[in-house]
């Protein structure tokens, strides 16, 4: 009966270290200074902080469904009905959107980025990885139809993180944008972790995803299983660009390849021959322009 005790108490004890260890990891992951991110996009010539602060900027604040703020800012130099949201991705905030601002303006569209929950400027305790996120871009896009006209010709870029929020913000029953592009999506939550755990940990799946699964659904209030912008895809009917590097270690560009294959509808897929994670734009910067504007004709924006 002691050795039973003891067995259980053990077995217990190695679930709750696990289940918040995994838990803390994913709810909780470190986040980069602007410092880094500007120091960063400087160096690679993407970001001017000069250009940057003399920007005429309409910064916003608006409420989120959960309890906190959501800030952004809005950049509208033209005098037309053209606007485009940018969602940044993990541990970075929407200062890593002011590269694809700057894209996007010279192409002639009007620009929000903001700060997703618990990044930048914007409230919120836990990051969701495009669960709770895709509320509150809806929440943006739904303010900026107000601010503007509801009538707008809207599209949706995302970046990692970003790009799964777009999607699962694409794929509910509001499809409030004409047209996405997805920059390096995970395919499914799940299937992300599980790739992680092997190469970051080199732990088997058993021993880690039955446990944090429960605890993921027991503190966050969200099952791991729903954040699947593979369900999502399915339904979008309005056309998406899909975008991934080759050579990207951190979610496998074939993780975008299910995910157009699985889109119906139009759609286009980019696979960038240089670059890591979310660095399709830094390494291919002529190509990634000349995909999006081919993009855009092949939907008829020109």
């Amino acid at each position: 009966m002691k050795k039973l005790v003891i067995g259980l108490l053990i077995f217990l004890s190695y679930v709750f270290i696990v289940g918040f260890f995994f838990t803390n990891k994913l709810m909780y992951i470190k986040k980069k200074s602007d410092k880094e991110l500007i120091d960063r996009d400087t160096n690679f010539g993407l970001f001017n902080q000069k250009e940057f602060d003399e920007l005429d900027k309409q910064h916003f604040t608006i409420p989120s469904q959960f309890g906190y703020s959501i800030k952004g800012s809005l950049i509208a130099p033209y005098d037309h009905h053209r606007y485009i949201i940018i969602c940044h991705g993990v541990t970075v905030n929407k200062l890593n959107s002011v590269k694809y601002m700057n894209l996007f303006l010279q192409k002639g569209w009007n620009v929000v980025i903001y700060d997703h929950r618990r990044h930048g400027e914007s409230g919120g305790k836990t990051t969701s990885y495009g669960h709770y996120e895709k509320f509150d871009l809806q929440s943006v896009v739904h303010w900026l139809k107000k601010e503007v006209d509801d009538q707008i010709l809207l599209g949706i870029h995302g970046e990692s993180m970003g790009a799964v929020t777009t999607l699962l913000y694409a794929g509910m029953v509001e499809d409030g944008a004409d047209f996405y592009i997805a920059d390096c999506p995970f395919s499914e939550l799940e299937a992300q972790l599980l790739f992680r755990l092997k190469v970051e940990f080199k732990i088997p799946s058993v021993f880690i995803m039955p446990i944090a699964k429960p605890f993921v659904k027991l503190r966050d209030r969200y099952s791991i299983h729903e954040v699947s912008p593979l369900n999502a895809v399915q339904n979008i009917e309005n056309p998406v660009l899909f975008i991934h590097s080759k050579d990207d270690d951190y979610i496998p560009s074939e993780m975008s390849q299910q995910l157009y294959k699985q889109k119906t509808g139009p759609k286009k897929l980019f696979i960038a021959e240089n670059g890591s994670h979310a660095m399709s734009y830094i390494n291919n910067r002529e190509e990634y322009s000349k995909v999006v504007d081919e993009f855009f004709e092949e939907i008829d924006l020109f």
